[in-house]
Parts: C-alpha cells; structure tokens; sequence
C-alpha cells in the first residue's frame, strides 16, 4: 500500500524488519514509485519499470548497437534514422512509412518549418515526434520541445507514441492537460523534461506561473490546428507562441486551412515546407460514403437496424448533449451495448466510457463534436451521423474517425429535407456529389461501390 504522503516509510505489518520503502514519483511516466531511500528533491526517481528499461538502453555495447542497425535497417528505408529509433518503430509493428511520415520527417530534420495537411489516422504523430526525439539533448535539462494538441485525449494519445522512443535516448516527457490537479505537473516540470505534451489551457498556465520556461525551445508543435480554432484555443496558442524563442522550428498539422491557420503560418512560420499527401483529404478513399434521405420519425429505427446486421465498433454522432444522452438511452433500452459522451460527462466518467469503448466492450458510442474531439482510436468500423454536422468541416472532422491507416472505413449519413442546404455546403466542401438513397425499412443493406463524380469549383 502506497503512503498517505511522499516520504513516508512503508513496512509490513507481518515483518517489521522488512526494509521501508517511500512513495515517489517517476520522473518518466509519472505514475507512483516506491523507492528504498528517502526522496530528496532534485534527485531523480524511476519506476521500476522505467528503471530497468533505462539501465538496459545505458548497457548497449558497441557491437549491440551495430547488431541491432543491421536487424532493423529495413526500418523506414530510404530515411536516415538512428538506430534507437529504427527499433523503436519496429517494437511498434511498423516498418514503411505512410505517405506524411515519408514526406516530413526528411523536411524536418533539415530543420524546415512545416503545415501539414493531414487528418488525424495518416501516421502524423510519428512523423513530427520522430525528429523531436533525434534533435533533442538528453543531458539538457531544459524544454526542448513542446506539443499542443485540443483536447486531453488527444495529448495522452501523442505521449503513447512518443514516450517509446523517448526512453530510448533518456528523455524525458511530461504531461499538461486541465481537469485536475496542476502540483503533480508543476512537480514534473520543476525536474527539467526535454518535452512537454499538453493542452493550450494549461500549458499557458504553468507558463505564467513560472513552472514551464520555454526559452530554450528547439521545437514547437501545433497539432490538429483548426480543432483548436473551433474549441477557442486561437488566443492562448497566440500567447504561447510568443513566449517561445523566434528562432525555434515550428509545425503545424491542419486537416482544414481556415484564414486563422494561414495567418498563423505567416506570421509565425518561417519559409514553411507545405505537405500535404492525401489526394483527396476531405473524403479519404478508404471511406465508404452511404447517404440515406430519410424521415425524421424512421432515424432512430434505421439507426436500430444498421448496428444489427454489421459488426464493428460503431461512433454515433448527434448534434446536442441532450439528443446523444437520450438516443444513447433508447438504444440501451433496446438491448444494444451503447452509452454517451457529452460536454457535462465528469472526466472520470468519461474515461470510463472511452477505456470501454476503446478496448472493444463497448459497442457502439454515442457522442456530440465538442465530446468527440481528439478522439483518435483505431478501428472504428463506422461513424454514423445521425444529426448532419452544423459545417463542412465537421462533416471531415467525424467521418476521419474511420477509415485509419489503410483500413476500410464506413461514414453513413442521415439525411432529412430540412437538411439540404447544410448538404449542399458540404459537398462544394468536399468537392464530390455523394450518392444518395432512399431509406427502405425492409432493405436495411447499405449500397456499396458506387463512385461519386468531382464536382468543379
């Protein structure tokens, strides 16, 4: 059992002579450590886990390393990597790299500035976090490299990515995200981690109050850009990116390039490279696009109805709190496995609902934009819109839920006669007529391999 505080003893009641150990936290994940000495400031302290993982990479030899470049120099080839990071990759299970990844990490370590215009599921994570790691020094105890993303999610999902290649090279990552108690980050900070991975709110909050000092900042990353535009982030980024050394290397990764996201690079960005890879980013081909006109007295039974006959995690989307709670409420009382995330969820509650969802044994998730943003989980067989998006953009920002890394995809749209207009918007958007039909009850077998034709702006 851990100590009620840090430097507490613990001992055993069965064996007083059992040697005490004391509450810490790991400097490197951040979770709880026991430790067999008192903790003194300064000091730093390492789960067991990552304890044993750092004196590993510390004993490589010569001939390891060598061993090692030549087992893994099928990694990412034609990119020159280190070979702490080529096994890095090949412990992930990849070994080519997606199209942005290819693209962008030669331009960024030749220092370039980037906008990348890549929705979330390309492989961008990998494609800024690999520079990062390889430019950044593990014997300085400074921040080095900063990551803004949206929401919370989002920034713990871009940690899992990096943390694995950053032990490798003994640096060291920090998580900033709201929703609960700053000491524990302010007492992570305070140790010096080369990279910090957090949400604008936060992130701008330890900077005023002294605990994060980016004046030694290398690299500035500004991740899913317009999702920080829509949820009002634009000011607080603004102040962060003043806060950091001009000369730094910045990128930025987009799906959309609203004016806000132009007049940032321009202002901010210095000669930046653009890359953008998907041929067609707003309607990516690994999605299937079904297109239902329906009336509004027949969407909850049609909705009924497509979670029966296919298999899949399923990613409901509906337009308010109380339209998701109650749809998700009536989908329960039918016996299907679906439950809600909405803006008034408590976080905890809505960590459980995602742990459910995203380990399988949840079904189906019901879930308004705010809610769903930054969710990036892979395998989501469909999305499903139940209540068309208020804009284009949503519309690309829901249905790039599916359809991840080469797997195919499924976004099926409900469409009422009160929605035309918002359609019409959308497919000038998305530059494609997609094809529509009517909703028949006795025929509940989406169409498949129709092709839309471009439309011409």
């Amino acid at each position: 059992m851990l100590a009620e505080k840090p430097g507490t003893p613990q001992s055993s009641p069965h064996n007083e002579s059992r040697q005490a150990t004391y509450k810490a936290v790991c400097i490197s994940c951040g979770e709880a450590a026991l430790v067999p000495f008192v903790p003194i400031a300064g000091k730093d302290i390492y789960c067991s886990d990552c304890f044993r993982l750092r004196k590993q990479n510390g004993l490589l030899s010569k001939r390891f390393l060598k061993e090692e470049e030549e087992k893994h120099s099928a990694i990412f080839p034609g990119i020159n990597l280190m070979t702490t990071t080529r096994v890095s990759i090949a412990k992930m299970g990849i070994s080519v790299p997606t199209p942005i990844q290819e693209t962008a990490i030669p331009l960024l370590q030749n220092g370039h500035d980037i906008i990348g215009q890549a929705r979330t599921g390309s492989g961008k994570t990998l494609a800024f976090a690999i520079p990062i790691i390889e430019r950044s020094d593990p014997s300085a105890r400074t921040v080095q490299a900063i990551i803004l993303a949206p929401t919370r999610e989002l920034a713990i999902q871009i940690a899992d990515v990096v943390r694995p290649l950053a032990d490798r090279r003994s640096l060291t990552v920090t998580l900033t995200y709201g929703g609960h108690s700053m000491d524990p980050e302010k007492r992570m900070l305070h140790r010096g981690p080369q990279i910090v991975i957090g949400t604008p709110g936060r992130m701008l909050d330890h900077i005023r109050q002294g605990n994060l000092v980016p004046k030694h900042l290398k690299m500035l990353v500004l991740d899913e850009a317009d999702e920080m535009l829509d949820m009002g982030m634009a000011q607080d980024v603004e102040q962060i990116i003043s806060a950091t050394p001009r000369a730094r290397q910045t990128m930025l990764f987009s799906a959309t390039l609203p004016s806000w996201i132009t007049k940032t690079a321009q202002k901010h960005l210095r000669n930046p490279k653009t890359v953008a890879v998907d041929s067609n980013l707003h309607t990516p081909p690994d999605i299937e696009h079904i297109v239902y006109e329906i009336n509004k007295a027949d969407k909850l039974m049609a909705l009924k109805a497509l979670i029966s006959q296919q298999s899949g995690p399923t990613l409901v989307f509906g337009r308010t709190k109380h339209g998701v709670k109650k749809l998700a409420a009536q989908l329960a009382d039918c016996g299907f496995q679906a439950e809600a995330i909405q803006g008034n969820l408590s976080q905890n509650a809505r960590e459980r609902v995602m742990d459910k969802f995203r380990s399988g044994k949840l079904p189906v998730l019901v879930a308004t934009n705010v809610a769903a943003r930054g969710l990036d989980i892979q395998g989501i067989a469909r999305v499903i819109n139940f209540d068309i998006p208020d804009s284009p953009q949503l519309f690309t920002h829901r249905t790039g839920r599916t359809g991840r890394m080469g797997r195919h995809g499924q976004s099926i749209t409900f469409l009422m006669a009160d929605d035309m207009k918002k359609w019409q918007e959308i497919e000038l958007f998305i530059a494609q007529r997609l094809p529509r039909q009517r909703w028949n009850p006795k025929d509940t077998q989406p169409t498949i391999g129709r092709t839309a034709p471009t439309l011409h702006r």
